[in-house]
């Protein structure tokens, strides 16, 4: 049995910085993955889902070039070129990841699926059917999540699509129906409608993003109606069955009983955590209802010296927070600092388009944390750079502390958005003030100059 200082299993975007600063703190350092290098992130998730949007971005242009005053006469898809250009890119940032951690020195990179097969003891088995046990002083879980598939009645029966199958399409669907619209739903929709397929979305909750405020989420609605998606919510989908080549989906909305049929479906109605599969009662590790392991503030399991970073440990599931996991681990104990995941900021972008860029709390959020609050908002056809650019759907909202004047949440719905977000979100960290933020000078004519004109908004 080999002995390590450190155990980190899965690759992904917490795992991977984590393996190689311990090792270079002089741990000696094991990484265990099953599959890929780079864990979600780079294989199924950010890098190839932004890839294709930008494809599809590119043929919006395209098929819309008349309002640039621009004539395309003829313009083709093909998807074949837009997954080998996807593939390319993962390969690119894979193969990256991998070769940082195999010039690591201190670091053992182990392909194979872990398992704990006793206290703080773990068995890796390979794909050639080797097995090896070995134990730490510290393991650390990174395993990430998995697409959530509900119980429908026939739908084990039917060749339904996950985010990462649809992605390996080189064929467009004709009729693409997608079950959930969270991120991935609304992001899949709108990609491959402006790929030329006809696509529905069917959501059981009765609003789109229940967790952002109302008008922001009615506004998401609106730009994927125009985009030309149609959208079925407060659905309760009671089967689905297959007929040859076509799929059909029977379910309930506003009363009326409902059927639609295409050829293909996307399931995207969660994911669930890469948990229970590592045997983790052998450790007497907890999980909660749903799978997740438990962690306190400091990342630590309630079993002493195992850690958990990222999806696996539920809560916000953005790689930029797995990223963030792993400092606040590296931190306390290499440095020895006093650091936990309490009350640090949850930024977040979704990328269809325009963007949904996202910080702090939501109108409705504050209201009920008892905060007096002021509400600014700016319709994007008021900002300059978007009528500018054409691409005016949208717009900013940012919920100020009436007491102190103070940034409590922003949501933008516009062309970068994300971009637009961070900058406020340093502002937040700051303790800028929107009096400060209106008054500021940005360069003229960006996207970010209409903060001064979204907080003139309060005076108003």
């Amino acid at each position: 049995m080999r002995n390590f200082d450190a155990i980190v299993i899965g690759s992904g975007q917490g795992g991977v910085p984590l393996a190689k600063k311990l090792a270079k703190a002089g741990w000696q350092t094991a990484i265990i993955e099953k599959r890929w290098i780079g864990g979600t992130c780079i294989n199924d998730g950010c890098t190839p889902t932004k890839s294709m949007i930008a494809c599809g971005a590119a043929a919006h242009v395209i098929a819309n070039s008349q309002e640039w005053g621009i004539s395309v006469s003829y313009y083709s898809v093909d998807l074949g070129k837009i997954v080998a250009r996807k593939n390319k890119v993962v390969e690119s940032f894979r193969d990256g990841a991998a070769k940082g951690l195999e010039k690591t020195e201190g670091l053992t990179v182990i392909y194979g699926e872990a398992t704990f097969s006793g206290p703080k003891t773990v068995k890796v088995a390979s794909k050639d059917g080797g097995e090896e046990e070995m134990t730490a002083t510290h393991i650390f879980l990174n395993t990430g999540t998995l697409p959530k598939i509900p119980s429908i009645p026939g739908l084990d029966t039917v060749p339904y699509l996950t985010n990462t199958s649809i992605m390996e399409l080189t064929k467009l669907p004709s009729h693409l129906m997608i079950m959930g619209s969270g991120y991935i739903g609304l992001e899949f929709g709108q990609l491959f409608r402006r790929l030329g397929c006809q696509v529905t979305i069917i959501d059981k909750g009765k609003q789109l993003l229940k967790h952002e405020d109302e008008d922001v989420a009615a506004a998401v609605r609106k730009i994927m109606e125009n985009s030309g998606v149609t959208l079925h919510t407060g659905a309760d989908i009671q089967k689905a069955e297959q007929s040859g080549d076509t799929i059909s989906l029977q379910f309930t909305a506003n009363g009326q009983n409902m059927t639609i049929t295409g050829s293909h479906l996307l399931v995207a109605s969660g994911r669930t955590p890469q948990s229970k599969s590592l045997l983790p009662e052998n450790t007497g590790l907890e999980l909660d209802e749903k799978g997740y392991v438990k962690v306190n503030e400091k990342l630590e399991t309630n079993v002493r010296g195992i850690y958990a970073l990222g999806d696996v440990k539920g809560g916000p599931a953005f790689t930029h927070i797995s990223y963030n996991d792993h400092l606040v681990l590296y931190k306390n104990l290499i440095n020895k600092e006093d650091t936990s995941i309490r009350n640090r900021p949850l930024p977040y972008c979704m990328f269809t388009d325009p963007q949904l860029g996202r910080v702090g709390m939501t109108e409705k959020e504050a209201k009920e944390a008892g905060y007096k609050v002021k509400v600014a908002c700016l319709d994007m056809s008021r900002v300059a750079r978007a009528i500018e650019t054409g691409h005016t759907q949208g717009f900013m909202k940012a919920v100020v502390n009436a007491d102190d004047d103070k940034l409590l949440g922003v949501a933008i719905l516009g062309p970068e958005g994300g971009e637009v977000m961070s900058v406020l979100q340093m502002a937040m960290l700051g303790g800028m003030t929107a009096t400060q933020l209106r008054e500021m000078i940005f360069a003229h004519p960006l996207y970010s100059e209409s903060i001064n004109n979204l907080f003139m908004m309060l005076d108003k």
